[in-house]
């Protein structure tokens, strides 16, 4: 599975679930959306997890489960037979590492020696059998995690990996179009890789251990106009096992979770029941369609916070809201509103959804193969 096939998927509801291993990580990279370290124990509980993977059927599954942290990789058993009863019921499994285990002794903690007889460079036995077992491997790489792990290592460790016939892909985040460090990074990736290897660029964004210093997105002109949100597409499975609609790090951490964003808990729930809430709910449905400033602009009866997110989180106790959503996206309109969105989400392939929610200037590089980028005066650094 290609990483333009995963990302083009991105605007459909329920096409792809995202799994939370665990907030552990043996890297501190500065700008950690979930402020992951070493020593937090939070994460799901093993067996629920399988419980809930092991409820997909060929009917009803998700198309793709995304297996992320903390650092997935440090629970590498699990990570294999999660994989393993997804594609038993036809789904397929990606993966996001930060690449610990490729450190070669430059990074700070040490070096990681893995394989047989421990050869520099070499993937370590249960890691490369978790990596083996999905069908896309993708790893991350920025001026923050260049701190930790060189990239010269992350280079050397996706070239065995793409030996072992897995998928690869990079996932890169800088300060926008216009950062030096991204334009230097992936001239690097196109010289070691010859355009054979796709990324997915980002920006950071003010959360975890980046919200003290990063800045948030720039809000268009008119915050009351239809602004559809992809992000309430796919359920996301949170450290404690409770089920979310929505990916932003503040909702998936909130507790108690925003009820019109609670989709319920592993360890009560199965896939058809979480899938169910997720495609039904009309304020899901509507916050699809046309966003949560324009949902709470036409409906809501409280105060309006600023940040599309917060105005999102808000929704949740407000009765207007809901009995306006349900008179707008309730029933078999609602699922042709809710299907039309994600059509038009998904017009423009997996570049119009990277141009709309990561780094548009570097689109392009999404697909593996792809169109030059333009010189770096040429970009757009909207």
């Amino acid at each position: 599975m290609e990483l333009a096939e995963l990302v083009a998927r991105r605007p459909f509801p329920a096409a792809g679930l995202l799994l939370g291993l665990t907030r552990r990580c043996p890297l501190s990279c500065a700008h950690c959306s979930t402020g992951s370290d070493l020593f937090t124990r939070e994460e799901p509980d093993a067996g629920h997890l399988e419980r809930f993977v092991g409820s997909f059927t060929t009917e009803n599954r998700p198309d793709v489960i995304m297996l992320t942290g903390g650092e997935p990789l440090l629970r590498p058993a699990l990570a294999e037979r999660l994989s393993t009863l997804a594609r038993g019921a036809g789904s397929r499994t990606a993966l996001l590492s930060g690449m610990f285990f490729a450190r070669s002794g430059g990074g700070r903690g040490g070096g990681v020696r893995g394989g047989r007889g421990g050869r520099r460079g070499a993937i370590p036995p249960a890691v490369l059998r978790a990596i083996r077992s999905v069908d896309h491997f993708s790893a991350s790489l920025d001026v923050h995690h260049e701190r930790e792990v060189s990239r010269a290592d992350v280079f050397r460790a996706l070239h065995l990996v793409r030996e072992e016939g897995v998928a690869v892909s990079l996932h890169l985040t800088g300060t926008g179009g216009s950062d030096p460090y991204l334009a230097d990074l992936t001239r690097a990736v196109e010289k070691e890789f010859g355009g054979r290897v796709p990324c997915l660029v980002n920006e950071v964004r003010p959360f975890g251990r980046a919200a003290s210093w990063a800045r948030a997105a720039r809000t268009g002109p008119d915050p009351e106009a239809a602004s559809p949100c992809s992000m309430a597409a796919w359920p996301v499975v949170a450290f404690d096992g409770r089920v979310l609609a929505c990916c932003n790090q503040d909702a998936v951490d909130r507790r108690p979770a925003p009820a019109h964003l609670d989709l319920g808990h592993i360890a009560e729930d199965d896939w058809a029941t979480v899938r169910r809430r997720a495609l039904e709910s009309p304020v899901l449905r509507m916050l699809r369609t046309v966003g949560p400033a324009h949902l709470a602009a036409r409906f809501g009866s409280g105060p309006r916070p600023g940040s599309y997110c917060d105005g999102c989180r808000a929704l949740g106790g407000d009765a207007a809201v809901a009995a306006g959503a349900q008179a707008v996206a309730g029933g078999a309109a609602g699922e042709l509103l809710d299907l039309t969105a994600a059509m038009r989400g998904s017009r423009e392939g997996a570049q119009g959804v990277v141009r709309r929610h990561g780094c548009a200037a570097y689109a392009p590089l999404v697909v593996a193969g792809g169109p030059a980028l333009p010189e770096a005066g040429e970009r757009d650094i909207r």
